[in-house]
């Protein structure tokens, strides 16, 4: 066992300090109050994340009135959790796309995903929102020589549907100051941001518009007709439409428990980087930076020079529950991707850790439309991880949806999502799954730290 092999397994992940708010969100000094008594509006939008502000929005710019009901603060869920990345098309699998629906209905997905990108930069200058967002552009770099050949089809692949990504080679990737633990890269514009920034500028965005937002207001119940009833713990709020953007906790409200699983994702920040230390990482431009891994790896760089890396480790709880608590293993898993990934960052302290989940069905398609025969209940789930684009565009395409003007882009999510297991055999199955990918992430980061080895040699 070497050093840093000793340092690790003398790490204890449990003693780091755990956000249940998620990293980037803090309760707001002008919290709204709780629902209180009877109220009503054109629509009711249930979560007060980035798919249920947007949609709220978009549809009081079209003249609607609108509650949005949140079980406790704007960005609770998987907007103030996740890592903050503008990310189009190159997020997803081209591959199993276009097996799934075919490739002239993939090519639509395909749209859809890189015009998110376009809609929220042009959504934060349009309400002035300062999220920190760097237009860096997104490198998916591989840590192994072995993962060449699977980018670089991933990539044929992308093109022939209309995905717009270059190679980025190893000469460029060490002129640009990339961590050298990182080969090459396939690349594609967007950037980063500080989500909750960004969804508390949408929310700032809401408040001033006109929106009636409640928050520390649980949905406890509905009652579905052509004039919907939604139960508060102190109140109720009538609607004839309601939209569910309530993502991974959908299948607790009784909807899309058959469609999507909610999985556990997490991260870890750092304590802010010196100078010094920030001089031996080079990464001039602070790209955000994912891996091929099937558990991918993040890593980035923030405004106040701390540095972020999520997921590596994926979680489900039985029976599609939702707890918020901590997830050593995903934690240590990620400390010692940073000690391996970033070895002159090796004193480096942790700040504090979190956890969320996100909402995944079984072909990785986002799950959006009407939830009943009338047509009047809409849900947003499904995308995988990759919402900070998608499930803010989703909410400009829901809300025309809303009031008539279907546009070509909402209809092309119609399609056949397969059906979840039932438990116990869903659990089996993801578990399964997890453990697999795990053995093969492993054996890819084994022969990078060979290919490390005998580079510094």
């Amino acid at each position: 066992m070497n050093q840093r092999d000793e340092e690790l397994a003398s790490y204890n992940p449990s003693t780091l300090p755990f956000r249940r708010l998620g990293g980037w969100v803090e309760e707001s000094s002008d919290l709204q109050p709780e629902l209180e008594g009877s109220v009503n509006a054109d629509v009711i939008v249930v979560g007060a994340g980035f798919a249920g502000l947007s949609t709220a929005l978009e549809l009081t710019a079209l003249g609607a009135k609108v509650i949005v009901l949140e079980q406790e603060i704007c960005g609770f869920g998987a907007s103030g959790r996740n890592a903050g990345y503008l990310l189009g098309s190159m997020g997803i699998e081209f591959e199993m796309f276009s097996k799934r629906v075919g490739i002239e209905h993939a090519k639509k997905f395909i749209r859809f995903y890189d015009d998110a990108v376009d809609y929220v930069e042009r959504r934060m200058v349009e309400l002035d929102i300062n999220c920190d967002y760097n237009r860096s552009g997104i490198l998916r770099a591989a840590i192994a020589p072995s993962q060449e050949k699977w980018l670089r089809r991933s990539m044929e692949i992308g093109h022939e549907l209309g995905s717009t990504t270059r190679f980025v080679d190893q000469n460029e990737m060490r002129a640009r100051g990339i961590p050298p633990a990182f080969l090459f890269a396939s690349e594609q514009r967007g950037g980063t941001l500080n989500p909750g920034k960004y969804v508390n500028g949408l929310r700032c965005a809401a408040i001033k518009a006109g929106v009636k937002l409640y928050e520390k207001t649980p949905l406890l119940s509905y009652t579905e007709g052509p004039t919907i009833t939604c139960k508060t713990p102190r109140g109720s709020a009538t609607a004839p439409i309601m939209v569910l953007a309530t993502n991974a906790f959908t299948p607790q409200l009784g909807l899309l428990r058959d469609k999507v699983a909610p999985i556990r994702v997490s991260a870890i920040e750092t304590q802010q980087l010196s100078s010094k230390q920030l001089s031996s990482l080079g990464w001039q431009g602070r790209e955000g930076i994912i891996t091929p891994h099937f558990m991918m790896e993040s890593h980035r760089l923030t405004a106040h020079d701390t540095m972020v890396l999520t997921v590596k480790k994926l979680n489900y709880v039985y029976g599609s529950k939702t707890p918020n608590v901590p997830d050593d293993h995903a934690y240590a898993a990620l400390v010692r991707t940073l000690r391996e990934r970033h070895p002159s960052l090796k004193d480096l302290g942790i700040k504090h850790c979190w956890s969320g989940y996100v909402s995944v069905a079984y072909d990785a398609l986002p799950v959006v439309g009407p939830s009943n025969a009338q047509e009047n209940i809409f849900h947003v789930a499904g995308c995988s991880g990759h919402g900070l684009a998608t499930h803010s565009f989703v909410g400009k395409l829901l809300a025309e949806r809303i009031v008539g003007s279907e546009s070509e882009l909402f209809k092309d999510f119609h399609h056949k999502t397969p059906s979840t297991l039932p438990e116990p055999f869903q659990w089996c199955a993801l578990k399964s799954a997890f453990t697999a990918a795990g053995f093969y992430d492993n054996w890819v980061d084994r022969k990078a730290r060979v290919t490390n080895t005998n580079s510094a040699i």
